[in-house]
């Protein structure tokens, strides 16, 4: 691959690697990225830089090597992982899970219960508060967002599914003393919990973004790292792993098209 291609790297793979980062330094524990782009973004941090990380299939195993899956026989399994040894996980706090929001607000609290004010009657049923107060308690956890919009990054959530730092720190230490609520990646831009009293920080813009369109996309005021820089764009190592060996099929498109 040309060194040029690290240059026309697609917005896809330029998000995969700002997930892949949120890993970083990590070491010997659960990577759990949920949804396509955050599993290819645990495997490039696994491939890459975090070689020590544990990866799952997503269903009740954990994999070893970089290769997409190739059915049948192409998995290799490293330990089986039902849900009673994956609670010993969750609980004992070695893992980073990236999970999905419906909403989020400044301080990251997320939804993906419901929409509307009455939970017996919502405007809109989701997938109800599902893992999420148990990972954001016990686990670091980051998210991915896709899209970035004011209908997302509201100035409070309709529900909390996933606990915020506000939360966190006004229910004292059974909440907070493992609380790490670490990194927003979107479509957009790379954000943290770094403003002040925790508040939602953008740190990066995606190649073609600027710092305004953010803003637009946000419905509440965003704390501004010192400067906001551009997203790291993919090495052209990262990008052979990412189009050979990993997702060679361009399933990542199938959330960002080219």
């Amino acid at each position: 691959m040309s060194p040029d291609a690290a240059t026309e790297a697609s917005l896809a793979e330029i998000c995969i690697v700002a997930l892949a980062e949120c890993f970083r330094g990590d070491g010997e524990i659960l990577a759990n990225p949920i949804g396509t782009i955050p599993m290819i973004a645990g495997r490039l941090a696994r491939a890459s830089f975090e070689p020590d990380l544990m990866v799952t299939d997503g269903e009740a195993a954990l994999v070893a090597g970089d290769e997409a899956f190739a059915w049948p026989g192409g998995k290799v399994v490293e330990y089986s992982n039902p849900y009673r040894s994956m609670f010993d996980i969750v609980w004992s706090g070695r893992r980073h899970v990236i999970m999905g929001a419906t909403q989020i607000d400044p301080y990251g609290n997320q939804n993906f219960a419901a929409i509307g004010t009455d939970y017996s009657r919502p405007k809109t049923q989701l997938i109800g508060f599902r893992g999420a107060p148990g990972n954001t308690v016990n686990n670091t956890t980051s998210y991915w967002i896709n899209p970035h919009s004011t209908r997302v990054f509201v100035d409070q959530v309709d529900f909390v599914s996933g606990v915020g730092w506000d939360r966190a720190l006004g229910a004292g230490t059974a909440a907070s003393e493992f609380f790490d609520l670490r990194r927003v990646v979107t479509n957009l831009a790379t954000l943290d919990f770094g403003g002040p009293d925790h508040r939602m920080r953008l740190l990066q813009v995606h190649p073609g973004v600027s710092v305004d369109d953010v803003r637009a996309a946000t419905g509440f005021e965003l704390a501004l790292a010192s400067p906001v820089t551009s997203s790291r764009r993919p090495t052209v190592d990262e990008l052979t792993l990412i189009r050979t060996m990993i997702d060679p099929d361009g399933l990542r498109y199938r959330e960002l098209p080219e």
